[in-house]
């Protein structure tokens, strides 16, 4: 027996203006996924490692959930990327005496060094680009985008991790 697909009877959009939002897609995450394989050859780190970094070093003694606030990620995900720059040696922690729970993070030489390497902007071409949008466009992008969310049944959990590390 075979099966067919059918399509709806009625689309809402066009699927000529489908194809055209789909190739504009493409070519937003080609560039971002381009400019993170850039930084990564060219330091040896991912874009959301060379990201924190740079909070780290705009923000000495910053602490980890101020780093993963200032990212927009969660606490563990930015403690992630804290332990991976601490085996580099590009970071290192100092606990404060008062409650050993708590670290501040430092940039050392060598994550200096690395920054001064990286092409582009540290916290990616992506968040760099929407920061230049009109607020009027960047809202209805949001609006946008929120209403595709929706019909995708995203998970909206999934906002909080770096696209880097997607």
């Amino acid at each position: 027996m075979l099966l067919s697909r059918k399509k709806p009877a009625s689309s809402p959009g066009s699927s000529v203006a489908t194809a055209q939002v789909l190739r504009r897609f493409r070519v937003v995450f080609n560039a971002v996924r381009s400019h993170f394989q850039q930084v990564e050859s060219q330091v040896g780190l991912g874009s959301a490692q060379v990201w924190a970094l740079s909070v780290v070093s705009d923000q000495p003694a910053i602490g980890m959930g101020e780093l993963a606030r200032r990212m927009d990620i969660h606490q563990s995900t930015a403690s992630n990327l804290v332990k991976a720059l601490l085996r580099k040696e590009l970071v290192r922690t100092v606990k404060l005496p008062e409650d050993r729970r708590n670290v501040q993070l430092h940039i050392l030489p060598a994550g200096l060094a690395v920054l001064e390497q990286v092409p582009g902007p540290f916290q990616g071409v992506l968040p760099q680009a929407l920061d230049k949008l009109p607020a009027d466009a960047l809202k209805r992008l949001d609006q946008d985008l929120g209403a595709l969310i929706l019909l995708l049944k995203a998970d909206e959990q999934a906002g909080g991790i770096p696209l880097a590390e997607l």
